[in-house]
């Protein structure tokens, strides 16, 4: 590659940098933030002289964080599953499935995206209570246990694989539930990462839930041990950026992980009719 192609490359994507920069810029403040001494307001924040890993020892600790990471990580994974199944099977019927009301049924769940989830807490609270669900794993689990989002990414990737494919394994004698599995499921990996990294990261992140429907400490999350450290009229500002730091670090790693398939599977799920 030639001078001239190197610097018309960078160029091209100098506006792309420019961006990356800005939406890691508060990542940086907070890593350099949280190198301060506990307790201490940050005076130079750009320089490294004095950075120690104290605040991320007296987060851990404090945080609770052991118990919060592993009922976050089995509260994400449990929903990620759930809704991993439940799309694929609706999002399967609407896409290939002839049936009165068809359109009808994927207009209302289109319908619920809009549809905040705190405008149907009280109905779920109750359900819960009734149930015998609340300050249980359940509470945290069943509400977001289907999805509207994931039905829809799960049908239109479905509609980008020829029908060919299931003439054939009909004609060779395998049924609905057989396609779906073993041949629909394998070929849409993409969307399959693309849905995971959705669910994962919004249930890992989600406060409400554990706010609203658990009180018992053994159930505390992520989210609930970070919004600890904020107190009433002062901040630790090291130690708060500490714990943002930790909680951080799986949600960048499965993204990481996943981004190729993710790219993939964004890219496939065009607006089909």
């Amino acid at each position: 590659m030639d001078i001239g192609s190197m610097l018309r490359y960078f160029l091209g994507r100098s506006p792309l940098w420019v961006f990356a920069g800005f939406v890691f810029l508060p990542l940086l403040i907070a890593v350099l933030t949280s190198g301060w001494p506990v307790g201490q307001l940050p005076t130079q924040l750009w320089s490294l002289a004095g950075w120690s890993w104290q605040s991320y020892a007296v987060a851990w600790s404090d945080g609770n964080f052991i118990r919060a990471f592993a009922n976050s990580a089995f509260v994400a994974v449990a929903v990620t599953l759930l809704q991993i199944v439940t799309s694929a099977m609706a999002g399967y019927g609407l896409a290939r499935l002839v049936f009165p009301g068809r359109r009808v049924i994927l207009l209302l769940i289109l319908a619920t995206l809009v549809i905040p989830f705190q405008l149907l807490v009280i109905p779920i609270f109750l359900v819960l209570k009734t149930g015998h669900l609340i300050n249980t794993y359940g509470a945290l689990i069943l509400p977001t246990a289907a999805n509207g989002f994931g039905i829809f990414l799960m049908r239109q990737f479905f509609l980008s694989i020829p029908v060919s494919l299931e003439e054939a394994a009909l004609l060779d004698g395998a049924s609905r539930w057989q396609i779906l599995w073993q041949i629909l499921l394998p070929l849409s990996r993409p969307a399959l990462v693309t849905l995971f990294i959705f669910t994962f990261i919004g249930e890992w992140n989600d406060l409400f839930k554990p706010l609203i429907f658990t009180t018992k400490p053994e159930l505390i999350t992520v989210q609930l041990s970070l919004a600890n450290f904020q107190e009433q009229f002062t901040n630790d500002w090291p130690l708060m950026m500490a714990a943002a730091v930790i909680a951080t670090i799986p949600v960048v790693v499965i993204f990481l992980l996943g981004q190729r398939q993710f790219v993939r599977g964004i890219a496939a799920t065009g607006v089909k009719s």
